[in-house]
């Protein structure tokens, strides 16, 4: 989804502006590449600079309610001193690279309802335009795939997935915003916690995965989260049973919330090992989760997960979320644009 914009500041005869990226989804921490292809306008201009920004559509939480909105999370200076003859056509060819945190949009191919974007800025003659806005797809790093794997194998659905704006307090978090995917428990473990929330946090060396089970709530006590946290690194994955690591790892969790209820607690593990765990009440620092108020949370697929691996992706094509997914796609492009035209 590409939008051909004139340079809105110049009026019409200025240059225009399409970002083409290479086809194929990146990884987080992975490089995007594509190509710049600016059309002179009607009269000389000097290009000043050529800037991508990596956009996100993101959810905040406040004392009245949950809001969207968009974050900027990295820029690029990718070209740019340079004078763009009339009706000039010149390609800047750009290759970045990605933050470690850059969340993933899709698994095995299947959008997972999380919008990122490139936008296009283009400064000449001491004007600023937006350009244009592309969408980004962005894939599983290999451990995060067998993590996702192994859980969709051991039962697990796919709900949905978002950005939350906020940090996880005790984690080594570098945007301001995380990503959260939304699990329905595997039967062995529904009488036990209503969802799994999961997180990763990758960085160069390694990646911390972050568990938040919601509990269930008795007659007299309500319900309360439950947060463990483990590390992994990103070689040997492929020599891993990340079945057992996993499960390992959901049984802890389910443990903290029996053990500890409320109580702040630290966990057992070997922080050398699969992963380290650390669970309390509540880990998720300044940022308060409304885990009810997630207006993406689509229909539960613990059920149609039969086939393992790629079940998490079958709810996502199969009905609801598929349409929810399409049309935040389309609201996040479509709002942009008309931000864009009104400047």
């Amino acid at each position: 989804m590409v939008f051909k914009r004139l340079l809105g500041s110049l009026g019409v005869g200025g240059p225009t502006v399409d970002t083409i990226l290479d086809p194929g989804a990146a990884l987080p921490g992975g490089i995007l590449s594509g190509q710049v292809q600016l059309k002179g306008g009607s009269a000389d201009f000097d290009i000043e600079h050529i800037t991508l920004e990596l956009v996100a559509r993101v959810e905040a939480e406040h004392e009245d309610g949950e809001s969207e909105g968009t974050v900027t999370f990295e820029r690029f200076t990718v070209g740019g001193g340079f004078r763009l003859a009339e009706g000039e056509q010149r390609g800047v060819p750009f290759s970045v690279t990605l933050p470690w945190e850059t969340p993933v949009t899709e698994l095995y191919g299947q959008a997972l309802g999380v919008v990122l974007g490139v936008r296009t800025e283009l400064s000449v003659a001491g004007a600023k335009d937006k350009g244009d806005l592309d969408q980004l797809a962005v894939g599983p790093l290999p451990a995060q795939e067998a993590i996702l794997e192994a859980l969709g194998q051991l039962g697990f659905g796919f709900k949905s997935a978002d950005l939350e704006y906020g940090r996880i307090g005790g984690t080594g978090q570098q945007l301001p915003f995380y990503q959260e995917i939304e699990l329905s428990p595997a039967p062995r473990y529904a009488h036990a916690v209503t969802e799994i929330e999961l997180t990763f946090l990758s960085h160069p060396g390694g990646m911390e995965v972050v568990l938040e089970a919601d509990k269930r709530g008795g007659l007299f006590s309500g319900g309360h989260d439950t947060v463990t946290r483990f590390t992994v690194g990103h070689d040997g994955v492929e020599h891993q049973d990340w079945n057992s690591v996993v499960d390992g790892w959901i049984q802890q969790l389910v443990e903290h919330r029996a053990s500890y209820g409320s109580h702040a607690s630290y966990g057992h593990g070997d922080p050398y090992g699969a992963g380290h765990g650390h669970g309390h009440g509540h880990g998720h620092g300044d940022h308060h989760h409304g885990h009810e108020g997630h207006r993406r949370s689509g229909p539960g697929m613990g059920t149609a997960v039969a086939a393992g691996a790629a079940g998490l992706a079958v709810g996502v094509v199969g009905g609801m979320v598929a349409a929810e997914v399409v049309d935040e796609v389309g609201d996040f492009f479509e709002g942009e644009e008309d931000e864009g035209d009104e400047e």
